[in-house]
């Protein structure tokens, strides 16, 4: 390895954060990922605004799974493309689109408050499930879809 090729920075400007290092509500929606991601430094090019070429090929650019309040080596394995971590990641993405649309359908065609759907869903979810959540994490993540609901209804 050439000592030059180690200090050179990247010139490609991160494409989850446009170059800001800081991904914020527009880019949030930008990318489709509301009720998913909060705005918070970048995990794609870890808050420096710039990535390595190679990195856009390995990891998608709105990858859920892909935030910084991962373990840095979670975070590691994800930008190597570790198939386990990634599977994980997708599992997690899977798990938070089926409590949108339950929460959703609840909502809309039940007319139930955020409350009573935490209650239902708590009441139903095995005990030994994959991801849980506690009655307050989801009652607040449920208003969160309602609200969201309601903005793109109005």
């Amino acid at each position: 390895m050439n000592i030059f090729n180690f200090f050179k920075r990247s010139d490609i400007k991160c494409p989850r954060c446009l170059g800001k290092g800081f991904v914020d509500w527009k880019d949030i929606v930008r990318l489709k990922r509301q009720l998913k991601w909060v705005p918070a430094p970048c995990a794609y090019c870890n808050a420096t605004g710039r990535v390595e070429k190679e990195m856009l090929s390995k990891v998608a650019v709105d990858c859920m799974y892909l935030t910084i309040d991962l373990p840095e080596s979670i975070i590691e394995k994800i930008k190597e493309g570790d198939k386990e971590t990634i599977e994980k990641g997708k599992q997690r993405e899977r798990f938070v689109d089926y409590l949108i649309q339950y929460a959703e359908e609840l909502y809309l065609k039940q007319n139930m408050d955020a409350e009573s759907i935490a209650n239902l869903y708590l009441s139903t979810e095995e005990e030994n499930a994959t991801f849980s959540v506690t009655k307050e994490e989801l009652i607040k993540y449920v208003q969160g879809v309602i609200e969201l609901k309601n903005s793109e209804r109005n």
